[in-house]
């Protein structure tokens, strides 16, 4: 019965101990795990021709073309140094529009004339590949009998090993396209992006008398929060298995109210796996740093440092598919979805995000001489109108099912986007609009490349967890992004505005120059005007409170509450210009990532109604009926002994009330379900049908079954409950 495996299962988890690691930790140093896995610049260096490794670091660092003859070269270097990491297939690894990331493995091995084995691997399998691709989503750009896509190298992230039991495979990040040129993954635009705002930033560092730089790239380091359970307690929830969260499951006596989980000492089975996760990461050249406990029972966070926004990208994905690995090693399951239990803090992905220079300088750090000030004042205000003019799209960016249940909460940013600054800053910002004195200074007026402008520590704000996009030093923390998703869409539509308004503000300040202004007024000119503009978008307090949906509203700032509503925003003329303008996305994919998202979406709801159905029809609706028929049956007796039963009967009626309530709820379900999956009309109007519809319907089934596990007998309840799965491990 469902029921003794649910005591079995409680019986194991409290039998396990931490799983010891395949190498000892002593046996491994640091020096000697960082990189191991990884064909990066010291095996390049390693084992190419000087000529060759410089050749290529230009293309990595420059984007210069890649010349074939080098690519040869570096594919029999890449192809030794797998073998000698006893690789023996090869793929090219890409991130198609699933949010995943998708690999075909082919063998070193080949056969000479003679029928001799052989092993080589030419610059043409390294430079393209081609998988069949008929299989992914495409948002119409194809027909699915239409098969052709390409794999293309992409040089600027490294080849990388990946281990398993019986062997190891050499990946190689790859762009992914149709055969007529389509992008028909998140890396290609978001190469495209960055290529946008390398070009933007330049232009810009140029007129404000910057020489020097050769390139900029934008950065990020992406906070990952999960939660992890005990595989045995996920086996036993069919929900979990098929969404990623519970669907059911009554609030615990205790949950996340005595804060007492967070940056708490770390349980020895749960830091055995953190331990493992860290070493496997470090030999894939992700540079995490940071783990702790987070506000929820059963959730954990990792963070890395900054990296190019294309690497950090692909480590994001390597790191989750690494989380699920090594927590299934250690009997855990790892759940990444943003509310796998009701009640209960979600998780989310903080997009730090900035931009450097070729010289390792960080443009959005306040600086301490008058030409860093000037350059730091001017990205800033980028940012601040890259955040108002395309907050629509910000908010697109992060919209999906499972983020739903958790932007707006108090756990979450609202899904009203702002940027937090902090006093300090916001004080400089008012003096620039308004030219009169800021904080610290003694001059009457806010002029830019003069001392008059206050020399600001990295840390001159505090945090604000309830602002979608805020300034924390020398950085703007995007923390809308969900724990599950791609960080490929959020940081190309970064990209991509930052380049739009970079190229506004070097429009601006070169017409003011021509128009005779120096170089210094220009920009005065163009930042107060353009600051003056955009600082609606500014808020500093608490983005949780009704003040502040007020304030929002009058300000004229959107407030797109859920996916659907948000979706409807993304391919607008305003980003269709704004994207086909940069080259980073056609009006034909811009639409067809759109159709993707509403089909996700879709599908996302309709798995989550069929498992809602099958779970409480099932599971839920016979044990609380064996329930009552114990009750009715102990009552029956009770009455033949001329016992009073007055309680026992009200609480029996309480139990049918609440069957009824199910069923009742089911059959809602049953119709509101088969409502939403016949639709028809257009794909927002199919979603809006689940939403309005199917949702409701769950969670009124939901909500009669929550009742029911407070009161049915405790043996007959067939699913983990939330105080076992958040507190046994």
């Amino acid at each position: 019965m469902p029921t003794e495996a649910r005591r079995d299962a409680v019986v194991a988890i409290m039998a396990r101990k931490p799983v010891a690691s395949k190498t000892g930790y002593l046996d491994e140093t640091f020096k000697d795990l960082w990189c191991k896995n990884v064909f990066g610049d010291e095996e390049m260096r390693k084992r190419l021709p000087e000529a060759a490794y410089r050749s290529l670091k230009g293309c990595v660092e420059h984007g210069t073309a890649l010349d074939p003859l080098l690519a040869d070269l570096v594919a029999n270097a890449m192809k030794d140094w797998a073998l000698s990491r006893g690789a023996t297939h090869f793929t090219h690894w890409f991130q198609p529009m699933t949010g995943l990331t998708a690999e075909k493995h082919d063998s070193f091995v080949n056969w000479d004339e003679s029928g001799r084995l052989i092993m080589e691997f030419s610059g043409k399998a390294l430079v393209k590949g081609e998988p069949d691709a008929s299989s992914f989503p495409s948002g119409g750009l194809r027909a699915t009998f239409e098969a052709r896509g390409y794999t293309a190298w992409d040089p600027t992230s490294p080849a990388f090993i990946k281990e398993a039991e019986n062997g190891a495979t050499l990946c190689i990040p790859t762009a992914f396209c149709s055969w007529t040129g389509e992008a028909l993954d998140k890396k290609t635009p978001l190469l495209r992006s960055a290529e946008a705002l390398t070009s933007a930033a330049i232009r810009v560092l140029r007129l404000l008398g910057d020489d020097k730089v050769e390139s900029v790239y934008p950065t990020l380091g992406a906070e990952q929060e999960y939660f992890l359970i005990d595989r045995a307690f996920a086996a036993l929830r069919p929900d979990l298995l098929a969404t990623g969260r519970t669907l059911f499951g009554a609030k615990p006596p205790k949950g996340q109210e005595l804060e007492d989980h967070y940056f708490g000492s770390i349980s020895p089975r749960v830091i055995a796996c953190m331990q493992e996760i860290d070493r496997e990461l470090w030999k894939l050249g992700v540079p995490v740093k940071t783990r702790h406990n987070e506000v929820a029972p059963a959730q954990f966070e990792l963070a890395p440092m900054f990296e190019r926004t294309t690497v950090a990208t692909d480590h994001n994905m390597l790191t989750m598919e690494v989380l699920r690995q090594v927590a299934t090693r250690h009997g855990f399951t790892c759940l990444l979805h943003e509310k796998p239990f009701s009640g209960i803090n979600g998780s989310g992905k903080h997009n730090n995000f900035s931009m450097a220079t070729n010289h390792g300088e960080n443009l959005l750090e306040p600086g301490s001489t008058p030409a860093e000030n000037m350059r730091f004042v001017v990205f800033l205000t980028a940012v601040l109108r890259s955040v108002d003019v395309h907050a629509d799209l910000l908010r697109v960016s992060v919209a999906h099912a499972g983020n739903d249940h958790r932007l707006g909460a108090n756990e979450a940013p609202p899904a009203i986007i702002s940027v937090y600054l902090g006093e300090q800053l916001s004080d400089v910002v008012q003096s620039l609009v308004s030219g009169t004195a800021a904080a610290e200074t003694k001059k009457s007026f806010m002029a830019l490349g003069v001392s008059a402008l206050p020399k600001l520590p990295r840390d001159a704000t505090d945090r604000n967890r309830t602002s979608p996009f805020a300034f924390t030093g020398n950085k703007f923390e995007f923390r809308a992004v969900g724990s599950s998703q791609s960080i490929g869409t959020p940081n190309i539509v970064l990209n991509s505005i930052m380049a739009d308004s970079l190229r506004f503000l070097a429009d601006e300040i070169d017409k003011a120059q021509k128009a005779g202004a120096s170089r210094n007024d220009a920009v005065q000119r163009v930042v107060q005007s353009t600051l003056k503009q955009h600082q609606r978008i500014i808020f500093n307090g608490n983005g949780y409170s009704q003040e502040w949906q007020d304030d929002a509203k009058k300000r004229g700032l959107a407030n797109y509450r859920n996916t659907v509503d948000a979706l409807a925003q993304w391919d607008t003329p305003k980003n269709q210009t704004l994207f086909s303008s940069l080259n980073v996305l056609t009006a034909k994919e811009l639409e067809s990532r759109g159709h993707i998202m509403y089909e996700a979406y879709c599908k996302a709801i309709a798995i989550e109604a069929q498992s809602t159905l099958g779970l409480a029809s099932s599971s839920i609706v016979p044990a609380a009926m064996r329930h009552l028929s114990m009750m009715t049956t102990t009552i029956a007796a009770a009455k033949v002994s001329g016992l009073v039963v007055k309680e026992q009967e009200r609480s029996a009626r309480a139990v049918c009330d609440g069957i009824e309530t199910l069923l009742s709820a089911i059959r809602d379900l049953e119709g509101a379900s088969a409502k939403a999956d016949g639709h028809h009309g257009s794909l927002a109007d199919h979603a809006k049908a689940y939403r309005d519809v199917a949702i409701p319907a769950m969670t009124a089934v939901r909500s009669a079954a929550d009742v029911l596990e407070d009161i049915v007998d405790d043996d007959l309840w067939p699913l983990p409950k939330y105080r076992e799965m958040l507190f046994l491990h």
